[in-house]
């Protein structure tokens, strides 16, 4: 029962720990990939821990057994002593019941915000697919005759870009083609599918910090990313001036516009930020912050297991 209680207890350290952790990141300087495979890997790592505990306290009997498990269950034996009988069951019992009712409010959020995503983008590209025209030369972007210089994207299947005309009056010929490189990388990367899952898991549990907090902080890093592939593609410079050129409100909720999320820390950015790395630097970072992440809520309950064995075992006798 030691090995379940000290996943448990890694998990729920993992979540409080790890956000504090990667908000700390200077994002002026940081490349944002790795830092979001951080944020998704560490919520998978955190849900598997917790998982995983939860099944070790319902079955007790078959973890494998060795030299430090059978030590850790002696010692959680002498622990126990005086306490009521049936103990484990007990707690094996109301944590299989706490893990169903997360599982189930997961399905039910999941199922709803889902369902009411995809009825308001499929509501508003009908909408646009009716005014708007199509381009021979990209025909995932749609522009619309209106002289405000707005431009997002919408996560549907396919995924579409949506621009006006006054892009193209507003901003340099370069200025455009960044904002549409931006709005590219957003459908590339399922930028739009990223944003909801963290928004189903913080409606779901948004009591752990790490779930709480990933929402807003991924819509910054998924922005920060969009603008990483743009300066590759179009320079920093365009960059930089699409972002002062563009309009951000009025732009749909269930998009994800240009200049609309964070956009004094990305202009920033583009004052601070060196060349972005190359692609197989970056998927070695995001590989490492990724594993790092997962591993965090078990590296927690190693320790967990340590300290019990070299503290409380020593201060019972054992």
């Amino acid at each position: 029962m030691i090995v379940a209680v000290s996943l448990l207890l890694g998990a729920l350290a993992a979540g409080w720990f790890v956000p504090r952790q990667l908000l700390r990141a200077d994002l002026r300087r940081r490349d944002p990939r790795p830092l979001i495979a951080a944020w998704l890997l560490a919520m998978s790592g955190v849900a598997l821990a917790g998982i995983t505990g939860v099944v070790l306290l319902l079955a007790p009997d078959h973890a494998a057994p060795s030299p430090l498990t059978w030590a850790l269950s002696q010692c959680w034996t002498a622990l126990q002593h005086g306490s009521p009988p049936k103990l484990e069951e007990i707690i094996g019992v109301l944590s299989a019941a706490i893990l169903a009712g997360l599982i189930a409010r997961f399905a039910i959020v999941a199922v709803r915000e889902f369902l009411q995503w995809r009825r308001a983008s499929h509501e508003r590209l009908a909408v646009l697919r009716l005014v708007a025209r199509t381009d021979d030369h990209s025909p995932k972007t749609l522009w619309l005759a209106h002289d405000r210089p707005l431009a997002f994207s919408l996560g549907n299947r396919p995924g579409v870009i949506v621009a006006t005309e006054g892009l193209r009056r507003h901003l340099s010929p370069e200025g455009v083609a960044a904002v549409l490189a931006h709005e590219r990388a957003h459908l590339r990367g399922r930028h739009h599918l990223l944003i909801l899952i963290a928004g189903i898991l913080r409606r779901t549990m948004p009591f752990v910090p790490l779930f709480q907090q990933a929402d807003t902080a991924l819509r910054e890093l998924v922005e920060l990313a969009a603008d990483v592939s743009a300066v590759r593609t179009c320079g920093a410079s365009a960059v930089r001036s699409a972002l002062l050129g563009v309009a951000g409100p009025g732009t749909p909720e269930v998009a994800l516009a240009m200049a609309r999320d964070a956009v004094t820390l990305r202009l920033a950015r583009l004052q601070h930020a060196a060349q972005p790395a190359g692609g197989f630097r970056a998927a070695l970072s995001c590989g490492i912050a990724g594993m790092a992440a997962t591993a965090l809520p078990f590296l927690t309950s190693a320790a967990l297991l340590l300290g019990v064995t070299i503290v409380a075992c020593p201060a019972n006798g054992w």
